[in-house]
């Protein structure tokens, strides 16, 4: 494997308050007693981010063999898919022609989106909680304001070069896509590791690979209905292993609905 610059990230937090009177959720958020403070200590705002250390680097290099460079994010334009009304215009704006003698023009971009909830993204602490507490215990309570967060920033996550490591679940299928809610296994994930002959490493960067990829872009009503994906038990499973992050070719990494109708987005 070589290093490449990935741009995903999952957290594992999230919520779902159902009626008194429903079926007992399948999973359920761990206490802020056991989840906090995080291991990478109290205040801690970057996660497994932490693991990007120099030695990372100079690992990750090693495996380098031809110098191919992979791109993973898809172009951002309006053709993206896109949920509600979240949208991408880009407008390009001929300003002025100068008056000095070298006629010098100046040509400007004006973009009209949500930049962090459109397209290829990395999801930063801040984007989920449950209830008021997001990682590592800070409150949006205390933390959030108009302007936005004074904690747990994007700007904490810094470069990644790493290992990466791309779990081929489809692969191991056989199949060119996995079905629209599939929900991959531990025993999945095992599979498909001992296939291409791998192990997973503290630090790695995971990707898995499901083939929904093959929709972007072309069948967006498909690609955002749903999406095949880890459930809680292969998320916990992965957590253990310790990576930098994880990603995936669908747009929520988990399985989409979740199987259990009391659980919203868990892996996220």
């Amino acid at each position: 494997m070589k290093p490449i610059a990935f741009t995903f990230a999952v957290s594992v937090l999230l919520l779902g308050v159902m009626p008194a009177a429903a079926q007992a959720p399948s999973w359920s958020p761990p206490p802020d007693s056991v989840r906090c403070p995080s291991k990478w200590g109290a205040g801690d705002e970057r996660g497994s981010g932490n693991h990007m250390k120099p030695q990372t680097v100079l690992n990750a290099i090693k495996l380098i063999k031809t110098g191919e460079a992979t791109e993973l994010a898809h172009p951002l334009s309006g053709a993206m898919p896109f949920f509600g009304t979240r949208r991408f215009d880009v407008h390009v704006k001929r300003t002025f022609m100068n008056t000095a003698s070298n006629e010098r023009g100046s040509n400007e971009e004006l973009v009209v989106s949500e930049i962090g909830q459109v397209g290829t993204q990395l999801d930063g602490f801040a984007h989920q909680t449950h209830r008021d507490s997001l990682y590592n215990c800070f409150k949006v309570s205390e933390i959030g304001t108009r302007t936005g967060f004074t904690k747990l920033g994007i700007d904490k996550v810094g470069t990644f070069i790493t290992r990466g490591v791309l779990i081929d679940v489809a692969g191991l299928k056989g199949v060119e896509m996995l079905d629209d809610t599939y929900e991959i296994t531990v025993a999945d994930l095992e599979g498909a590791l001992k296939k291409q002959n791998l192990t997973l490493q503290p630090g790695d960067a995971i990707i898995i690979h499901t083939g929904r990829g093959k929709l972007y872009g072309k069948d967006n009503a498909r690609y955002t209905k749903s999406a095949p994906g880890i459930g809680v038990k292969a998320a916990e499973w992965l957590i253990a292993k310790d990576p930098i992050l994880l990603g995936s070719d669908t747009f929520p990494v988990e399985v989409t609905p979740n199987p259990d109708p009391a659980l919203s987005a868990p892996v996220h």
